[in-house]
């Protein structure tokens, strides 16, 4: 008994002595929960169509009712042997600009399609009477044979005049095809400019070389895009022109032909082909390439046609500003064993 009281002092003491201790001690600051940090989102701005002084594709309705525009010119880049038949009065031959299947019969000819010289190109426009404040209308053939690649080819031909600083660049939607399946006028007689000195400035930045593309390949920041159609991007089907059926790796699909419509007669022969309405062609490019209207974007196909076209559609008609062309494409790119190629999958 006189144990239990003696602890029951102890402690009391020692209570005693440390109350005021603690009295002396600071409060204690509740905790504030603290609220997780949400990663911060980059601000993306979408593709929005650059400011032109005309539009990047035009009717035929908008080029007969404007054929008086100061400043306009017509550019048939059609082979001779059509522009010679028959072509809109006013416009200048110029397949030159336009015809880059040179090497189509020509063994060992190297990479097709590929940017003539510096010089030549200059020379080409200034003899077509084009200055860089020209309001320039390209005309294409639209029919077979090879109608796809020919509406391509045009597009090619409006790329390179913007390779070369005509920023005021425009389609005829249609081509040729679709003016003469209307009933507007035509001609036989050969038009011939008056020849100028073109000094426009080539804006290199817009193509790409094969080592380029090589050390993007896997980069997250940078989306590289094939414009052929299905088959041939997934290998089901080899082109003529390349070593190895197949894609780049990590490349996305989005084939050129998806933005043009057929107009055929009663037998299925191709009248004219058209460029689809540009709410679509958006739509189609926003689902595959993304909203972000900067972001760095390589395109190329086989040789460089389906390619430029795509260029054309993605920069001059949706606005993506940083678009550039592997002009050598999977011509180049199947040939060397260095390169892998992907075959029966997507990316």
């Amino acid at each position: 008994m006189k144990k239990k009281i003696i602890f029951g002092v102890v402690a009391l003491t020692l209570v005693a002595l440390l109350v005021p201790l603690c009295a002396a001690c600071p409060a204690e600051t509740p905790t504030t929960p603290t609220t997780p940090t949400t990663p911060t989102t980059p601000i993306v701005t979408p593709p929005s169509p650059p400011t032109r002084a005309i539009d990047p594709i035009v009717s035929t309705q908008w080029l007969e009712d404007n054929m008086d525009t100061p400043g306009l010119v017509l550019l048939d880049v059609r082979d001779a042997p059509f522009y010679e038949v028959s072509h809109i009065p006013g416009s200048p031959n110029a397949p030159a600009l336009g015809s880059f299947y040179l090497c189509l019969f020509v063994m060992d000819c190297g990479l097709w399609m590929e940017l003539p010289t510096e010089e030549a190109l200059l020379t080409a426009i200034g003899n077509a009477g084009i200055t860089a404040d020209s309001l320039v209308v390209v005309i294409g053939r639209t029919v077979e044979p090879f109608a796809p690649y020919a509406v391509a080819d045009a597009a090619r031909a409006a790329m390179t005049l913007v390779y070369a600083g005509v920023e005021n660049v425009a389609l005829l939607n249609g081509g040729y095809d679709k003016w003469a399946a209307e009933g507007r006028a035509t001609t036989a007689e050969p038009f011939t400019p008056t020849a100028i000195a073109y000094t426009g400035t080539t804006d290199a930045a817009m193509f790409v070389t094969m080592d380029y593309v090589a050390s993007r390949v896997g980069d997250p920041e940078i989306t590289i895009v094939e414009a052929r159609e299905a088959d041939i991007y997934y290998g089901v089907i080899q082109e003529p022109w390349t070593v190895r059926a197949g894609h780049i790796p990590t490349a996305k699909n989005l084939p050129n032909p998806w933005f043009w419509d057929t107009t055929a007669d009663e037998a299925g022969v191709t009248t004219y082909m058209t460029w689809k309405d540009t709410s679509v062609a958006r739509e189609m490019a926003l689902a595959v390439l993304g909203e972000d209207g900067s972001r760095e974007i390589i395109v190329y196909c086989g040789v460089g046609g389906y390619g430029g076209s795509l260029w054309y559609a993605l920069t001059q008609v949706i606005g993506y500003t940083n678009v550039k062309l592997y002009d050598g494409s999977m011509q180049e790119w199947s040939a060397d064993p260095t390169k892998d190629v992907i075959k029966y999958k997507y990316g």
